[in-house]
């Protein structure tokens, strides 16, 4: 059986920005859920996920020594810092962009 969550029920993330791209980090609370975050949280969904707000492509590095995540999206920042009239120019909402993904989260049956 499966439950619906938000991302952020289980995780958290904090962003960076280098001109006009996103970094997004994506790091469990608890460990073991590395591996379920690693089959369901792809580039391509957290692409899907933030169509609106990251116009080039997103690539999914995973640190397993450290059972975390980075996301680098690209085209994301209005034009980046210097150039951009966006509210948010740093990207530093995009973290709870991020963690509003809904995923089915696996719950045990007694």
């Amino acid at each position: 059986m499966t439950k619906t969550i938000k991302l952020y029920e289980i995780a958290h993330s904090r962003t960076g920005d280098k001109g006009n791209i996103i970094n997004l980090s994506l790091i469990p609370y608890i460990e073991k859920d590395y591996e379920f975050l690693k089959e369901i949280v792809t580039a391509e969904k957290v692409k899907m996920h933030l169509k609106d707000i990251v116009m080039g492509e997103v690539t999914r590095y995973e640190v397993p020594s450290i059972k975390a995540f980075n996301f680098v999206c690209t085209n994301s920042l209005l034009g980046g810092v210097t150039t951009s009239v966006s509210l948010d120019t740093h990207g530093k909402s995009f973290s709870s962009a991020l963690l509003e993904m809904e995923v089915q989260f696996p719950i045990e049956c007694d």
